[in-house]
């Protein structure tokens, strides 16, 4: 019987396997938790570690026993060094679970600037004003061209949302091809076309060496006047001051679960800004989301405690690549 170590506030625990994380893998593991004021590694003691938001980094050095890390949430980069994975220890991650529900916030923001329904929101309950709270005519998703930026787990699933509602889809990313990208609904096109002709661009990307700022002023010029982008992703994707300059000059909006600070200052112009959208990163919070999460943890480790291959396994050749 493995040993198995929870690397979890409660809290979190609870919501990812509620009480029966030790029924659900009965007989092959057993669960162990912190046993007290920090000392020693614990985790160090275990054959499989589970980990998540807010879990520490490993050291670079682990030692011999511990054999696999299975993150109950998306990156593992910054928690797992990747020489580790080159030297033998194997990594799982959770971020299937989340794809959903973050390409459904990323569908509500997109509908929601399209009609500017957030800032109406606004006038009705803080002026209880009916006449005053309409801004004009808004947009229909299913006649809006939408650019999406990455066919991440999550890209795919936004993808799948905004094709079914009938929008046009332009889709960038250098490592799928055009066949990949027309089974999935969409048309495969240069970063500088897809920016020059959608009126919505949705960001979907991982934060590499390539992608951090993709978005800066010289891109973001390219939008069409009353575009709109939505960065569900990593705010590392975005240049930040030249968006905030193109947002204030009101010919951009802009939807935001992502911010280079988190939480935002108090003083952040963010605040300000009426042509924007804000939500405090909360893309993959839903019961369902975690439950999912849950469940793909303890699969995972069964499957390893069978000789089975994981089916979110994370290669020293795709570490990089993660969100």
């Amino acid at each position: 019987m493995i040993a198995v170590f929870v690397d979890l506030p409660p809290v979190l625990e609870t919501e990812l396997f509620g009480s029966e994380l030790e029924r659900r893998l009965a007989p092959l593991a057993r669960v162990v938790r912190p046993s007290g004021p920090p000392g020693p590694d614990e985790r160090l003691a275990a054959d499989v570690l589970i980990t998540g938001w807010g879990s520490r980094p490993l050291p670079a050095d682990p030692g011999e026993r511990l054999k696999l890390v299975v993150h109950s949430a998306g990156t593992i980069r910054g928690l797992v060094p990747p020489g580790l994975l080159e030297r033998g220890l194997r990594v799982s991650q959770a971020s299937a679970g989340m794809a959903q529900a973050v390409a459904e916030l990323a569908v509500y923001m997109t509908i929601s600037r399209l009609r500017d329904l957030d800032r109406v929101d606004r006038v009705m309950t803080g002026r209880r004003d009916w006449a005053g709270a309409g801004f004009g005519l808004g947009l229909t998703l299913a006649e809006t061209t939408v650019g999406v930026i990455g066919a991440s787990r999550v890209g795919r699933a936004y993808l799948k949302l905004v094709v079914a509602a009938g929008s046009e889809v332009l889709l960038h990313d250098p490592y799928l091809d055009e066949s990949e990208a027309k089974e999935l609904g969409a048309r495969l096109v240069p970063l500088e076309v897809l920016l020059a002709r959608s009126t919505v661009v949705a960001l979907h990307a991982p934060v590499t060496a390539e992608t951090r700022h993709m978005m800066g002023a010289d891109e973001l010029a390219l939008i069409p006047d009353g575009g709109v982008l939505v960065n569900t992703a990593r705010s590392a994707l975005v240049d930040t001051e030249a968006l905030l300059a193109e947002l204030r000059t009101g010919r951009l909006s802009a939807a935001m679960d992502v911010f280079d600070s988190e939480p935002l200052p108090a003083d952040s112009e963010w605040w300000q800004l009426p042509n924007v959208l804000l939500t405090p990163h909360l893309g993959a919070q839903t019961w369902h989301s975690r439950r999912t999460q849950g469940s793909i943890v303890v699969t995972e480790i069964r499957r390893y405690c069978a000789g089975l291959d994981l089916q979110h396994e994370v290669y020293p050749s795709t570490y990089d690549l993660m969100a």
